[in-house]
This record gives structure tokens, C-alpha cells and sequence, in this order.
């Protein structure tokens, strides 16, 4: 790994790290992907070694590193070959739990973000909605106040944790007239009535339990307010760049994962008399695949440095998570070619892998908005702004 951005600290973390996932979470990774519910014991062992709290402050049980221990995180859990698995995690970890660290009050931190970096909570954040997809200020869920609470209707889709979390970070809309200033953000308890959650069936990210969410006049407390009332638009535009780049890191570390796995194969496999590695075709093959995953990551690298700084990187970012997950699914797709047959079975990790990198560019921002975005910003000089 570069000096430029790791210490001997960092990878201090990456070698325990990576050990506690071979220990702890792969023995259970065939069994998760199976079943499609991932144990909580497993949430609980995460909270007891800190891994919830990285970026959270000390003061609600957090360790408070700089980003590029998250960066280590998400990498070394793309390689174990379970994105859902990984996205279960930093899920809960950088999007419920994003919002709880920026926009809660001190009295719904005490009562969610502490258990939540703890791992006796586990959050999920609610903002796809059928029939909006990519357009976030289209949502057609209202949380509409009365008194000294709100009442939360409609129904969300495509909510990793959706299942089996213990509370949601819920986006409606509190002005319905207003598309972009009529938006709130909301914590809601699983267990409050009117919450039901369909659980959906997936091409990839098996392990994750991914759902459909429908709120039947749900009565939110007037305090579950997260931040100022008809601020959740901007709320959600700026922390999908911290997303957007993690999405951007988690496909440039399986790409490395594949290439990896893709030469030690190939180190091993006899044809014509000679290891795979020694045909001139493969061995080009290779070197493109590995230049393509250098540059990559070397550019994410460079953005969360700048976001670690404080810099707003929207543009950056929505550019890390276009490239690099294109990259992540045409280097799997060689990487499973270079395997033969055997690429395609399912006792060989490549196959999962290339079901699991298809959701990278659709999650999270699709390829086409993010264009779009970038577009905007290069073309028309349109400046996007943090909201606080």
C-alpha cells in the first residue's frame, strides 16, 4: 500500500483487521450467503472491537480516525467475497449511522448512535422509494406534523438492512408542495406501529437482507427529527458524496481482489506444457487488468484524502464511483474469462463476484444520474454546496 496515505498505524489496523474477518466471518460466509440473514452475533463482536465507531466522536463511544481507516475497512471486507456481507456493514455504519453522527440531537445520539457504534443497534437508511429511483426530490412518502408528532405514510424499496434493522433513517416529505425545501429526516423505531417490510429477492448480495418498506400512518415523535425540518434534501445530496466514494473504494478493492485471484490461478493451471502465466495473451490481459485497478484506486485514494481535509468533493466523487465500478465489472468479467470454465462454477469465487459488482453501478446513484451530475459541474459551472 502506498506511504503516501497509510502509516504504520493504518496497516497495523489492516493486518488485525483482515485477521478478525478470516476468524470471526468467513467460517459463517457460505452459511450467510444461503440463508440471506447475516447473525447478530456477528454486529456485536464488530461493536466490541470498535469497528462501528471509526469515524464516530469518543464522546458517544466512537475512535474518531481519519478516513483512511475506513478506507482499510471497506477493502479488506470486499475480499472475502461477500459484498453483501460488506454492505450489511458499512450500511449501517456510513449511511443510518452518517446521519445520526451530523444532523441528531444529543438526546437521539444517547439513544441510538451509542448502541449503534456498540453493535446492540442496528440502523438502516430509507430514501429509494417504487416509483422514484434516482430522483430523491420526487419521493412521494409525507411525514405530515400534528402536534407533538409526525404521521409517516408511504413505502420505500431497494433498503439494504431493511429486514432485520433495528431502526430506520426515514426520508419524507413534511411540505409536499416544496420538491427540494419539503423534505425531512426522521430515526423511526422498527417496532412502531405501522411499519411492515417485505423482504426482496436479489441477483447479488445474498447475505444482505435487502427490502421493500410500506408506513401506514407510522406516528414519529416531533424530537426523532433529525436536523431542521425541510432540510433533508441538501442533508442526503451531501453525504452522497462520503457514499458515493466509499462505493468507488469497495469496486476498485474487489477488482484487485479478482486480479489477485485471477494470477494465483493462473500460477497454478498447466496447459500446453506451461502455467497460465507464461502465455504472452494472459499475461497482457493481466497487465491491463492491474493498470486499470491501480489508477483507480490511486484516484480514491487522492479524493479521500481531500475529504478528510474538509474539501466537498461531490464532483470527485460521483467521478470515482462512475469509473470505477464500470472498471470493477469488466475486470471481474476478464478476470472469470481467464479462469476457463471453472470461472463459472460456483464452488469458484468469481462467479459470486461478478453478481455482487453488477450492483455498483446501479446502487447508490445510478451511472446515468451520476453523468448527469458531472455534466452539470463541468459543463454548465454548476457549484453544489454542503449543507452545513
Amino acid at each position: 500500500m502506498s506511504s503516501i496515505y497509510f502509516t504504520e498505524e493504518h496497516e497495523a489496523f489492516r493486518a488485525s483487521f483482515k485477521e478478525f474477518l478470516h476468524k470471526e466471518v468467513v467460517p459463517h460466509i457460505e452459511k450467510w450467503e444461503k440463508t440471506g440473514t447475516i447473525e447478530r452475533f456477528i454486529w456485536k463482536k464488530f461493536g466490541d472491537m470498535g469497528y462501528f465507531g471509526l469515524s464516530t466522536p469518543e464522546a458517544y463511544g466512537g475512535l474518531d480516525l481519519d478516513l483512511f481507516y475506513t478506507i482499510i475497512f471497506l477493502e479488506e471486507m470486499q475480499k472475502i467475497n461477500s459484498c453483501g456481507f460488506a454492505a450489511a456493514m458499512w450500511a449501517h455504519e456510513y449511511l443510518a449511522m452518517t446521519h445520526l453522527n451530523k444532523e441528531a440531537s444529543e438526546e437521539t445520539k444517547q439513544k441510538y448512535l451509542i448502541p449503534s457504534v456498540t453493535g446492540d443497534k442496528i440502523g438502516c437508511l430509507c430514501i429509494t422509494e417504487p416509483f422514484g429511483g434516482s430522483d430523491v426530490a420526487g419521493m412521494r412518502s409525507t411525514a405530515i406534523k400534528q402536534g407533538d408528532k409526525y404521521i409517516l405514510n408511504g413505502s420505500k424499496t431497494f433498503i439494504t438492512n431493511g429486514v432485520y434493522s433495528d431502526y430506520l433513517i426515514v426520508a419524507a416529505k413534511t411540505d409536499p408542495s416544496d420538491k427540494y425545501k419539503g423534505i425531512s429526516i426522521f430515526v423511526v423505531d422498527r417496532e412502531t406501529q405501522g411499519i411492515s417490510a417485505t423482504k426482496l429477492d436479489k441477483l447479488g448480495w445474498k447475505a444482505s437482507d435487502t427490502g421493500e418498506l410500506a408506513f401506514d400512518n407510522v406516528e414519529i415523535p416531533a424530537e426523532n427529527l433529525l436536523g431542521e425540518e425541510g432540510k433533508g434534501f441538501p442533508y442526503i445530496m451531501q453525504h452522497f458524496a462520503l457514499e458515493r466514494l466509499l462505493m468507488g473504494v469497495n469496486a476498485h478493492a474487489r477488482a484487485e481482489y479478482a486480479v489477485d485471484y485471477a494470477i494465483k490461478y493462473m500460477q497454478e493451471r498447466v496447459a500446453f506444457g506451461k502455467s497460465l502465466d507464461r502465455f504472452q495473451a494472459l499475461r497482457h490481459k493481466i497487465a491491463e487488468m492491474a493498470s486499470r485497478v491501480d489508477m483507480c484506486r490511486e484516484y480514491n485514494y487522492s479524493i479521500a484524502k481531500r475529504l478528510d481535509l474538509g474539501t466537498y468533493v461531490v464532483k470527485e466523487a460521483s467521478m470515482s464511483k462512475l469509473l470505477s465500478t464500470k472498471m470493477a465489472d469488466e475486470v471481474i468479467y476478464d478476470a472469470l474469462q481467464l479462469l476457463g470454465g471453472y470461472g463459472y462454477m460456483e464452488e469458484y469465487p468469481m462467479a459470486r463476484l461478478l453478481r455482487d459488482s453488477r450492483l455498483g453501478p446501479i446502487g447508490g446513484g445510478t451511472s446515468e444520474i451520476l453523468k448527469e451530475i458531472i455534466a452539470k459541474m463541468v459543463i454548465d459551472n454548476k457549484e453544489y454546496k454542503p449543507a452545513t
